[in-house]
């Protein structure tokens, strides 16, 4: 039975998340003290972490950082911050998943099931044009940097790759986006390429999306 730490200081939050995981055959502990709280969690061992970022004491991305420096227990960020930006921190600081609040407790339990699965198996690391993709870290390297793509940017980006060089469309790249329980609209696809494109020359792959009128695109 996998064990699951909950840090979260909304009582009645981590009360009900307690019972679920429970009730989904899951061991659950969690944070009553929020002092000396990366102590506590190390020492519960847990299999996975959930971790909401607004927490007494230290912020949760900042606690996150601290307890990637020791372990590399998965850690799923649960919270109610939707912007981007600490997305992209939280990816960047170690974490395996984000997931905003309100959720939806069934995807919740698919998340925290394909995280404990791929931290259980090894890391899938694969290569595009002398670039290492790490699934499991949602980055891309060049062995000197690290590039953190957020959620979409990596559906986006995974779905293209395992078609290169043949033309994908954006209704497909939108029902991958679904699939993943991730709703964008039209004008959202347009910035997520637009930012990838922009990640990929950024590591030296210069025109790497081709777009195509009317088609799609094309990932060289």
């Amino acid at each position: 039975m996998s064990k699951i730490f909950i840090v979260e200081d909304d009582r009645s939050i981590r009360e009900e998340l307690a019972e679920l995981l429970r009730n989904s055959g899951y061991e659950a502990e969690y944070l009553t003290d929020f002092s000396n709280s990366k102590a506590k969690i190390l020492s519960a061992k847990p299999d996975l972490i959930l971790m909401d970022i607004n927490i007494p004491d230290l912020n949760g991305e900042q606690l996150l950082k601290e307890i990637r420096s020791e372990t590399d227990t998965p850690v799923i960020m649960v919270t109610s911050r939707t912007s981007e930006t600490d997305e992209v921190l939280s990816m960047s600081y170690g974490a395996d998943d984000y997931i905003t609040k309100p959720y939806n407790p069934t995807i919740l339990l698919l998340r925290i099931s394909a995280v404990l699965k791929r931290s259980a198996g090894s890391v899938t690391v694969q290569s595009y044009n002398g670039l290492q993709v790490n699934d499991a870290k949602g980055c891309l390297t060049d062995g000197s940097r690290e590039l953190i793509l957020t959620k979409n940017e990596m559906i986006i980006f995974r779905f293209m790759l395992d078609r290169r060089g043949s033309i994908v469309t954006r209704d497909e790249l939108m029902t991958a986006l679904w699939d993943n329980d991730e709703f964008v609209n039209d004008n959202a696809l347009t910035v997520n390429i637009s930012r990838l494109r922009s990640k990929l020359a950024d590591l030296g792959c210069e025109d790497a999306i081709e777009t195509r009128k009317k088609q799609g695109y094309i990932l060289r």
